[in-house]
């Protein structure tokens, strides 16, 4: 499964799923996080990066969602292990 490391969301490799662990911010911004469907527990997966590395593209709960690093900085994630 994984190995319990966590790594802030915006270090995840493209490609890569995770599981959220936490996520922190700003009280608007966390809201805001959490009213997308970035809660802990969720799976994700990190499907895209903009040309210049920001936004990211998120597929979460079944659709596509584009954050920006900084956003992204503030969601705590454990990476999934490809080989399970």
């Amino acid at each position: 499964m994984s190995d319990g490391t966590t790594v802030t969301l915006d270090q995840l490799a493209c490609g890569r799923s995770a599981i959220i662990v936490h996520v922190g911010g700003d009280r608007a911004l966390r809201r805001r996080l959490l009213d997308m469907g970035l809660v802990r527990g969720e799976t994700l997966t990190l499907t895209g990066l903009a040309p210049l590395g920001d936004p990211l593209e998120l597929t979460v709960k079944g659709y596509r969602l584009s954050l920006r690093k900084s956003d992204a900085r503030c969601i705590q994630v454990e990476p999934v292990d490809a080989t399970a």
